[in-house]
């Protein structure tokens, strides 16, 4: 399958990038004097990814456009649990064994629903993150949340690791893969044999959890 650029920036940068957009479409940035064919056999080799990628932006598109209303399901830690919409309370979320939106917070539910999976993904990612460092001696310097759409997680050169707070929908022995994946990075930049060797010295079963990602990613969100 040939994969189509179509947008190809050059600049003084010394490796290639690829960026698919929310469209679907490809960006590659690439050193000015990188070679076409360098180019193409870059692309060819992320082909995988590329269409997965793909695939993802293309089905959350095609996604059913959350209500929040009684009985619809939303996901924490693997889990599903329903809504129910209640008198106005304080917060205006809450959950116990489920979800309770105070009805005068409707209009805003969005909102207040990422509010939500932020702290809890701060707590959550930033225990589990304590854990795995104690237990294998790293030193991140902190733990951020973001709410990047396309990466689960980054290691910043300064030690900063930073996860996406969707992450805290999947299930912890998945966010554990993504908090090991990301340690890691703080001794291996890259993804080399080596790195994935540390990952898997940690943590022996990690294919099965970043093939759940893969498969089941896409639907964490709102």
């Amino acid at each position: 399958m040939q994969i189509e650029i179509n947008k190809l920036v050059r600049s003084k940068r010394r490796t290639i990038a690829l960026i698919v957009e929310r469209d679907g479409s490809l960006t590659v940035r690439a050193p000015r004097r990188a070679a076409v064919a360098d180019i193409h056999s870059f692309v060819l080799e992320k082909q995988e990814w590329i269409i997965r990628t793909q695939e993802r932006f293309r089905s959350l598109a095609e996604a059913p456009k959350r209500e929040y209303k009684d009985g619809e399901a939303f996901q924490f830690l693997g889990s599903e649990y329903e809504l129910r919409l209640v008198k106005p309370q304080r917060p205006a979320l809450k959950f116990e064994d489920g979800f309770t939106l105070g009805s005068t917070a409707q209009t805003r539910a969005e909102r207040v629903f990422t509010q939500w999976y932020k702290e809890q993904s701060y707590i959550v990612i930033a225990g589990r993150v304590g854990v795995f460092s104690a237990q294998y001696g790293f030193s991140p310097r902190q733990v951020k949340i973001s709410s990047a759409r396309t990466r689960w997680g980054s290691c910043s050169p300064d030690g900063t690791l930073n996860f996406t707070w969707r992450l805290v929908m999947a299930p912890l022995e998945v966010v554990d893969y993504v908090v090991v994946h990301e340690l890691v990075h703080l001794r291996v930049k890259d993804h080399s044999s080596r790195f994935w060797r540390e990952v898997e010295r940690i943590m022996p079963e990690y294919k099965e959890r970043r093939k759940w990602l893969r498969i089941h990613g896409e639907k964490l969100g709102l």
